[in-house]
This record gives structure tokens, sequence and C-alpha cells, in this order.
């Protein structure tokens, strides 16, 4: 439990921060107090498949979750999910998914990088996410593919 709950901060610090060196993510995690090297966030990036892209000022490199292909479908991410989730109601082309407090943006990437047909978009806000689908058929098709990701 403790190397997915530290993974999914991780994600989390690296979707809302501009971490650039490992060097940063372990005094975050540090300040977060998390009790890790190096050596395991080492691991971690390997795992997660975490890459370096540069910033939107084109200064520097930050970590970032890799967007190529359906990251989601890797157990580490599906985890995240399991985690974080609570419940998902659905009515018409409106899916709520309910998360842990906090835990609403990093919900939204995840559901995101799934890529599910159907899917217009997604709202985060602190713990839900608001999914929007293209019609009604397929909000069924959409709440299946998050729900098999939960099992």
């Amino acid at each position: 439990m403790a190397r997915n709950s530290r993974q999914n901060k991780i994600v989390e610090l690296i979707s809302s921060s501009e971490i650039e060196t490992q060097g940063e993510l372990v005094d975050a995690l540090r300040k977060l107090e998390f009790d890790i090297t190096q050596a395991t966030i080492s691991r971690d990036i390997k795992e997660l498949g975490l890459i370096k892209v540069l910033t939107p000022d084109g200064k520097k490199y930050k970590y970032a979750l890799n967007d190529t292909g359906s990251t989601i479908a890797s157990p580490r991410f599906a985890s995240v999910l399991k985690d974080i989730v609570t419940s998902i109601r659905f009515s018409g082309t409106n899916i709520v998914v309910k998360t842990m407090r906090g835990a609403g943006s990093l919900a939204a990437e995840c559901i995101e990088k799934m890529n599910i047909e159907g899917l217009l978009g997604t709202v985060a806000g602190n713990d839900s996410v608001l999914l929007i689908s293209e019609n009604e058929g397929s909000t069924f098709g959409i709440v299946e593919k998050i729900n098999q990701s939960l099992e």
C-alpha cells in the first residue's frame, strides 16, 4: 500500500508542479512525510513510465505522464483509480465520478488517458469529475470501461 500511495502522490505532484529532477521529487515527497530514497524514486519513475517534457515556457524540462498510447491500461494507473474512486453515477450524457478529497484532478487525468470512445471531455473538481459523453449510448460504454478498470 505504501508504494501505491507514494506513486499516486508522484502522479499528483508532477501533474500540478514543474518537477525537473529526481532530487526535487524526493524533496517534495519528503515534505509530505514520505520516507524514501532517490533509488526508490528512480524505480517509481520507471514503473510509472514517466517522461521528461518541455515546460510551456520552453526553458526547462519537467516530469510528465507518457501520453502515447493507452497508458492507463498499465496496472499502476488502474491501481490509482482503484485507490481514489468512491462511486460512479450517470444520467443522460453526464457521468459523475466521486473521488477521495483532493483527487478529482488525478482521476480526470487517468480517465482521459484511457482514450475512451465517446468521451468528449472531463471537468475536475476537488472530489469529483464530471464526464460528458457524445450521446446517451456512449454513456453506458464509458461507465462500463471505467468500472472494468476498478475491478
